[in-house]
């Protein structure tokens, strides 16, 4: 007499109800806990029993696919964004501005592009047609990388999760990204933007900028209590950024439209009859009327420690240590002056009530005094580059110049070297005094 068959064995037996063979293979546990047994059937039992045996096989090898249907691209990116994204920025090993980069190239271009594909039915072709697209529309060689770059990580965490069996974007070869071309000022241009900040307030906010070389949040928010004036040197340890704001309600959906059909009975376009109210569901991503939530969260302007090596050690220049003495008392003088109305928060450059200054009024002061200096138009990013190129031109080691503006690598100081030509030119003039001089 053979032994009962234990709990999780495989099953093979006929059924005079439909007069088939079915095969029952338990292959792990449910997102519930109960059993996951898959079936199998058909009318011969050698044939039934064989698929057993090789259901059994790809469950040893840990090859089957989980219970349910797997999710779209677009549901996937959706999870995983909004918990293991998440979650990272929550234990500060992401950037909050790192989730809003790819919540918006999700929005742009993945939801769009592929998102309707069953995650374990993306093909490599199909990431292949998304890039030859974005390249069609005129979009950047980087802006493309790094889409690719969000659906490999995203599909990895899948594969790593057991959703899919492979990561297709490990198949497709990685759009290259042109190395950005940057445009530093000239010395006699940096010194005219200098010579028109100095006569406005906050004037010394540009020569730390092209003195240390500080990125625009790193320089919003620095602090007096990282600025030792006595010794010469910033500790590089917090930036200001502006974050965007995410809905904290419920349904998004709902209150997007509620926000859009509010705003259209003033001005809508979206139907001919704007009385009747905005059309569900609502005309817009919903998720852009994420500022307008009763219960937002997340957003706003904020103190963030920089990653990495950007947190830093800076030398100040000596010429910059009475101009920033000098901008230290108006501001004392300005705190008097605005009385209650102050907030502290030891900024070294602040609105005149001590408020931390919004990036966007900053890139409009930077626009200004371009004008009035009579300069190029250029970016506020660009006084970075500029203290990058001084650096290289007066011979400072490429390794000390990563080290101060807080580069993380080498492979980043390649963008100035089209300093080398000066260097070039002056090694060649020496070769040639030392053949023929």
């Amino acid at each position: 007499m053979s032994g009962r068959r234990a709990n999780g064995d495989s099953s093979v037996y006929f059924s005079d109800s439909d007069g088939k063979w079915h095969g029952w293979v338990t292959v792990g546990v449910k997102a519930n806990g109960a059993p996951d047994r898959r079936h199998r059937m058909g009318s011969d039992e050698a044939v039934v029993r064989a698929k057993v045996r090789q259901l059994e096989r790809e469950r040893d090898a840990g090859k089957t696919k989980k219970a349910g249907r797997p999710p779209t691209v677009q549901q996937w990116l959706t999870t995983w964004m909004d918990t293991a994204c998440a979650r990272k920025v929550a234990d500060g090993t992401m950037s909050p501005r790192t989730l809003d980069d790819y919540r918006s190239k999700c929005r742009l271009y993945l939801f769009p592009g592929i998102g309707k594909h069953r995650v374990d039915k993306l093909g490599a072709e199909h990431l292949d047609a998304l890039y030859l697209s974005m390249i069609k529309q005129g979009l950047a060689s980087g802006t493309v990388l790094k889409t690719h770059r969000i659906i490999a990580r995203a599909l990895k965490v899948a594969m790593q999760r057991e959703i899919v069996t492979r990561n297709v974007a490990t198949l497709v070869e990685p759009p290259q990204a042109a190395e950005e071309e940057i445009e530093p000022f000239t010395q006699e241009e940096a010194r005219a933007l200098l010579a028109e900040a100095a006569e406005r307030r906050n004037g010394a906010r540009w020569s730390v900028a092209l003195a240390l070389g500080l990125r625009q949040g790193e320089a919003l928010g620095l602090r007096w209590k990282y600025v030792d004036l006595d010794n010469g040197v910033a500790k590089i340890w917090w930036q200001l950024q502006r974050l965007t704001w995410q809905h904290g309600c419920e349904d998004a959906h709902a209150c997007g439209a509620a926000h859009h059909r509010k705003a259209c009975r003033k001005n809508c376009t979206a139907h001919k009859d704007y009385k009747r109210g905005c059309p569900k569901p609502c005309p817009k991503d919903c998720t852009d009327h994420a500022k307008a939530c009763p219960e937002r969260t997340g957003g706003g302007l904020v103190f963030r420690e920089p990653k990495g090596k950007n947190k830093r050690l800076a030398p100040i220049p000596p010429p910059l240590v009475p101009l920033l003495k000098a901008h230290r008392a108006e501001q004392l003088r300005e705190r008097l002056a605005a009385g209650q109305l102050w907030e502290e928060h030891d900024l070294v450059f602040g609105q005149p009530n001590g408020k931390p200054i919004d990036p966007r009024m900053d890139w409009e002061e930077f626009k200004d005094i371009l004008t009035a200096a009579g300069l190029r138009d250029a970016r506020v990013h660009d006084n970075r580059h500029t203290a990058g190129t001084l650096l290289i031109e007066a011979g400072v080691s490429p390794r000390v110049v990563m080290e101060i503006l807080g580069h993380s690598s080498m492979r980043m100081m390649t963008r100035y070297t089209h300093v080398a030509s000066v260097l070039a030119n002056d090694a060649a003039k020496r070769m040639g005094d030392a053949l023929w001089g």
